[in-house]
């Protein structure tokens, strides 16, 4: 692209962004410097996530952990605790990793270059490129979804997604300014989010509009192209709804790496995708020798990459029961439990009612 109009395309984007700035929790308002911590935080956080999900965690997150230096003091059950319902747990472990990296080693200043970031605890090469270009005014481009759509519009790539990705961030680091990139980079995400919508993009009222090779064209709606989705794969199990003469119910913390990792669960069952599990399959498995007796009704949940079927066996421990993390369900408020876990818990004390 030629030198000249990409500094008119940054110059017309820029000129909109003045005006029309998406005011966020985390943004730094015109003036201001922005924090490094509130931009890390919701960089992570904004992984896979809403803005509007994001929102009222960023603010309960930066309420009671207002710097990196508290973060880092933090328990990782509390923060555990503090994350769940925005999913994606191994965000959070990394979190508090980073969090005491950057205090022990980096005197609680996040370093400003990319290279630097990227030997932080989970940052990687998107998250570095972000907070250097908006936390330190770098010459970084972040390609999140946003800014690869408006970059397969303003170059009308019709490759299919995702093979056209590392031409879209080719693209996209051509247009990088050395005068405000994290401003730039903030105006193609609002962009994104606001005018060139994934469905029904407004190029009426886009300040990119002169500049837009599939606007001229007239396939700005139809990209960037996507290849067809696979089904996804159904897994399945058996969680055991263990409780004691007290009314505590049996949870298990999940091991740290992996799916769910840091978050409790009831015991179950491996998650497999062979089919459901049959009473002589399940009973090897229970956490305790008692009489179970298996609810009516399947919970199911969607996770990323993959559907999940779930059925609840209940049982009586015998004593004291087995070790693992115990809590009667007034008590429940208190566990990091993830969204499927909390599905869970409402089937078995519905005593089986279909979810």
């Amino acid at each position: 692209m030629p030198t000249i109009e990409r500094d008119r395309i940054v110059a017309d984007l820029l000129a909109h962004y003045d005006i029309h700035r998406r005011v966020l929790p985390w943004r730094a308002l015109p003036g201001e410097t922005p924090d490094p911590y509130r931009v890390w935080l919701s960089e992570i956080m904004l992984q896979q996530t809403t803005v509007a999900t994001v929102g009222p965690y960023f603010r309960a997150f930066t309420e009671r952990w207002p710097t990196v230096e508290a973060l880092a003091a933090a328990d990782q059950d509390e923060v555990m605790h503090a994350w769940q319902g925005l999913g994606y747990y191994s965000r959070a472990r990394n979190l508090l990793k980073c969090a005491k990296t950057v205090v022990a080693e980096h005197g609680g200043r996040f370093p400003e270059t990319e290279a630097g970031l990227l030997e932080l605890p989970g940052i990687g090469p998107y998250t570095a490129a972000a907070i250097a270009a908006i936390a330190f005014d770098r010459p970084a481009m972040p390609v999140d979804g946003n800014i690869e759509r408006v970059t397969a519009r303003l170059f009308a790539i019709e490759a299919e997604m995702p093979g056209s990705k590392p031409e879209l961030r080719r693209l996209a680091a051509t247009l990088t300014p050395e005068r405000r990139p994290g401003d730039f980079a903030q105006a193609l995400m609002d962009l994104g989010a606001t005018i060139c919508t994934p469905k029904s993009p407004a190029c009426t009222r886009c300040p990119l509009g002169p500049h837009c090779e599939a606007a001229a064209k007239g396939i700005a709606a139809q990209l960037p192209r996507r290849a067809p989705k696979k089904a996804k794969p159904t897994r399945h199990a058996v969680f055991f709804w263990l409780v004691r003469d007290d009314g505590a119910v049996l949870f298990q913390r999940r091991p740290d790496e992996g799916l769910l990792g840091g978050m409790v669960m009831p015991p179950s069952t491996p998650w497999r995708e062979e089919g459901p599990w049959d009473e002589g399959e399940a009973l090897s498995h229970v956490p305790a020798h008692t009489e179970w007796r298996e609810l009516n009704g399947t919970v199911r949940h969607g996770f990323t990459h993959f559907h999940f079927d779930m059925t609840v066996w209940t049982g009586q421990a015998v004593g004291g029961g087995p070790d693992g993390v115990w809590a009667r369900p007034d008590e429940f408020g208190a566990l990091a439990l993830p969204t499927v876990a909390k599905k869970l818990c409402r089937h078995a004390l519905d005593g089986g009612t279909l979810l």
